[in-house]
Order: C-alpha cells, then structure tokens, then sequence
C-alpha cells in the first residue's frame, strides 16, 4: 500500500508538470516487483533514473541492495526533498537524468543496473538518447537498463536501439498497475549476445 503522504506529494507534483512525472498515478508494488525481479545486492551499486516517490527504491532494497549502493536522480524538488529524508544514506542528485556528470556523480566506480522510472513515451527522441549514452557511459559493460511502459511496445524505438547497438528484453506485464504496464530490460547487444 502506498504511503497517503507519497500519494499527495505525487499528485501535486502532477498537477504542477504532468508532462514531467509522466503517470496518472504512482508505480504500484507489483510494477516494483516485476521491475527488480532480476536483481540482487550483487548487482550494484545502482542507478536509479526518476524514483519518484520511491516505490521502485523500496522494491531495491527488499531485494538487499545497500542504501548507500543507490544513486537516485530526480528532476522534481518536492520528490527529491522526500527522498533524501526517507533514504539518507543514498546519493540523492536533483538533476536531469539527461545531463548526467561524469565519470559517476556519486564517486562510484560503475553502476551494474540503471532502474528508470523515467516517462521514456513523452521524451523527445534526442533526450532518450542522451539519457541512454549517458546511463551506459557511467555503467559496467554488463549493466542491465530496466525501463516500464504504458505503451504496447518498447519506450526506445527500435531506430534509437540500433543506434546505441542495444537489444530490448520484454520482461513481463502487470495488469494490475493503473494503467497496465510492461517491463523491459535493455542491454549492449554484445552482452545480448554473449
């Protein structure tokens, strides 16, 4: 169950950009767990793109990522304000996730997965790209991108992934969401194919 001061301060954060949150309503428990179901603590340190109001974040550290193994990046104040407070010892950036510094903002080596809650769909096709260079450039080779959609396919055009020489992975679909949605799991095409 959602926490009522979460599901406030998401929906005047809405109110005020909808474009930029991108739902018509917080991720629920079981997106967070179709989206961190290949994860482990071993996997990290992670980069988490858009938390929002931290359900993908909580569903992370259920599965034994360390705190202090996320990097959390969130353009909206009031979700970064929430954030920092209910995960201190995270790395918490107020930033566009397309404007990523390098090498790693938090001073860690690589990230091993990136989990974006970004709302890829209402993104230009320049500033997806720019997030996905950016995300893998501050990534292991190995790194796993996981991406939710609302949409019937994959958020990244397929044009956008040849480009990048990237290969999308449906997950799965929860229809319990509001709305229904579908994971995918985005990789270098040559951990794809290895």
């Amino acid at each position: 169950m959602l926490r009522s001061a979460d599901t406030m301060t998401f929906f005047r954060a809405w109110l005020s950009n909808p474009l930029s949150v991108g739902a018509v309503a917080p991720s629920s428990k079981s997106l967070a767990y179709l989206m961190t179901t290949d994860l482990n603590p071993l996997n990290g340190p992670v980069l988490e793109l858009g938390p929002g109001t931290g359900v993908f974040t909580d569903a992370l550290i259920k599965r034994g990522v360390l705190e202090q193994d996320l990097t959390l990046v969130e353009l909206e104040s009031a979700f970064a304000k929430l954030l920092a407070a209910r995960y201190p010892q995270a790395t918490v950036l107020t930033q566009n996730a397309a404007y990523l510094v390098g090498p790693n903002p938090s001073g860690v080596s690589k990230y091993g997965v990136i989990v974006s809650g970004l709302p890829l769909l209402s993104l230009s096709p320049s500033t997806v790209v720019r997030i996905l260079i950016r995300a893998f450039a501050l990534s292991r080779n190995d790194a796993a991108f996981y991406q939710f959609t609302y949409g019937w396919r994959c958020p990244v055009p397929k044009a956008i992934l040849e480009r990048l020489d990237l290969q999308a992975i449906r997950i799965g679909t929860v229809f319990s969401n509001l709305p229904p949605a579908s994971v995918y799991k985005i990789v270098r095409n040559t951990i794809a194919k290895g």
